[in-house]
């Protein structure tokens, strides 16, 4: 009689294909997500009773942090100084149509004078059409 050994097949795990699911899920993941807009720039804003949400797509946007920043179109001026906010605001225009509607989105705890500055601002840029952002209060009275 004539025995063979058996040889043991070593056991191996293959990990490629666990990778390539991986990376299809990463990739999945990075296409089908969506971000908030204002995620990057946090504001508490002010509460009405009657908040009217009003869109419009051409509208110039400035935002007031409670620090007192200021922001046109998401991007953050270089400093304080209302002569800095008045060339990049003049800058914004210049890439709009003329009198867009302003829309002045402040935190509830900004500075009043911060604000006051961005409305003599916006005067004397022209612009007469401008609205402040507010939240709906979640009470009703």
């Amino acid at each position: 009689m004539n025995f063979r050994q058996h040889v043991i097949d070593d056991v191996e795990v293959s990990l490629t294909p666990l990778i390539d699911v991986v990376f299809l899920l990463l990739i999945f993941f990075m296409i089908t997500t969506t971000f908030d807009r204002d995620a990057k720039i946090k504001i508490n804003l002010p509460t009405t009773q009657s908040a009217v949400s009003e869109a419009q797509a051409e509208s110039l946007e400035l935002l007031i942090d409670s620090q007192g920043r200021y922001y046109v179109d998401g991007l953050e001026v270089l400093n304080n100084k209302p002569e800095t906010l008045f060339r990049a605001m003049s800058q914004a225009l210049d890439k709009r149509g003329n009198n867009p509607p302003l829309v002045i989105s402040a935190d509830a705890h900004a500075n009043y004078q911060a604000v006051v500055t961005a409305m003599d601002i916006a005067g004397r840029l022209g612009l007469t059409n401008f609205s402040m952002a507010t939240t709906q209060s979640k009470r009703k009275r």
